[in-house]
């Protein structure tokens, strides 16, 4: 071979011999496939929790849903020609009238032995400063009378030029009678802002009993006033209507001292009785009708004794019962409502004597908070 040949393939032989050392100092790479998939997606985080680094978790919103509840519920107790209360009826036995309209029964029920909701409504104005001790001895001794502790609460309003708690919810009948007896008389009467402000802040949602449903009681009013009404900004309409929304009973004991002497059998004795009753009894009877209390008319503290312990009894034994009025219609109006017991015609029946047909806010019909059961429009 010639030098100048071997001149030529020398450097293509040496170049060849580096490129095949290279090659196997390389680490071996995979051939890549034709299609290669996607990598995976990761999973979208999890959404925040509401308290974990101020974040608040959005949550949907349930549809609101406006339903009208046009279900009457009355309580209301019954008693025979003796004024005995009759505990034993059923449903059968009474027949429930809404504007002279005949109606149907939906729900009965007897209720016995509930926990009692008091409040003390105690008229400290002006116009009865010489009846503040038969004030205050007549409301002490309803509340030793009737109260149970650790059962019944009650709270203590005062009212003069306007109303005041001077005693909150509490079942011992001591401290009630504390404050009671701090009360002094002066200023104007506002009887109807007193009624209105202790069934809206007061009744309308009193403490519950422990381990008992919310609402499963019986709420009261003892009012202790002349029944003279001057300054209040509600009318007594305003104010029965708040009573019967919240299924407060008002019991009245007026502190009028308008009576006459009748000479009994003994001629060195006397006995006192009333023989009229003035406007403001008049207004403490209607304040007491309207709700399915009574009114009492007493001239001495030891006349009402009997008396308190039947309310006792009554609060504690009264019949509920519910109807769909056929007549109804949420025009404001207000039913009268007539509850008989036709087969025992001496019967007589405490119960609240209408209710209005008004819509809440909401646009439903405005509820009435009895206890359980249905909602009262």
């Amino acid at each position: 071979m010639s030098r100048a040949l071997i001149s030529l393939l020398l450097p293509a032989v040496l170049l060849a011999a580096a490129v095949s050392e290279r090659a196997q100092q390389a680490p071996l790479k995979p051939a890549a496939p034709a299609q290669s998939a996607p990598p995976p997606q990761a999973p979208p985080p999890p959404a925040p929790v509401q308290g974990q680094q101020g974040e608040k978790a959005a949550t949907p919103q349930a549809p609101h849903i406006v339903q009208v509840v046009n279900l009457v519920d009355v309580l209301f107790t019954v008693l025979n020609r003796r004024n005995k209360l009759v505990p034993d009826l059923q449903k059968e036995d009474f027949q429930v009238y809404d504007e002279k309209f005949p109606q149907d029964i939906r729900y009965f029920s007897r209720q016995t032995d509930l926990p009692l909701r008091i409040g003390m409504l105690v008229d400290t104005s002006n116009s009865i400063r010489d009846r503040i001790k038969f004030e205050q001895d007549a409301s002490i001794n309803f509340l030793f009378s009737v109260l149970r502790r650790g059962r019944d609460e009650a709270f203590v309003m005062t009212f003069d030029d306007e109303p005041q708690v001077v005693q909150a919810f509490t079942s011992d009948a001591g401290l009630l009678r504390d404050q009671i007896m701090q009360t002094r008389a002066g200023g104007g009467t506002a009887i109807y802002d007193a009624i209105y402000e202790a069934c809206q802040s007061q009744l309308s949602h009193p403490p519950r009993p422990p381990g008992d449903q919310p609402d499963v009681v019986r709420r009261v009013m003892i009012l202790i006033s002349d029944g003279d009404d001057n300054l209040s900004t509600h009318t007594r309409g305003e104010a029965i209507e708040m009573a019967q929304r919240t299924s407060v009973v008002i019991y009245t004991i007026s502190t009028s001292t308008q009576w006459i002497q009748l000479s009994q059998t003994d001629p060195d004795k006397l006995a006192s009785r009333k023989t009229h009753l003035t406007e403001g009894d008049k207004i403490l009877q209607d304040l007491a009708d309207e709700t399915g209390g009574r009114a009492f008319f007493p001239y001495h503290v030891d006349d009402l004794d009997q008396s308190f312990q039947d309310i006792g009894d009554e609060l504690r034994n009264q019949y509920s019962i519910a109807y769909m009025p056929t007549n109804y219609v949420l025009d404001g109006r207000y039913h009268r409502i007539r509850i008989e017991v036709p087969d025992h015609k001496g019967y007589q029946v405490n119960a609240r004597r209408g209710y209005f047909a008004r819509a809440n806010r909401e646009g439903g019909a405005q509820p009435n908070p009895s206890g359980p059961g249905p909602t009262t429009p």
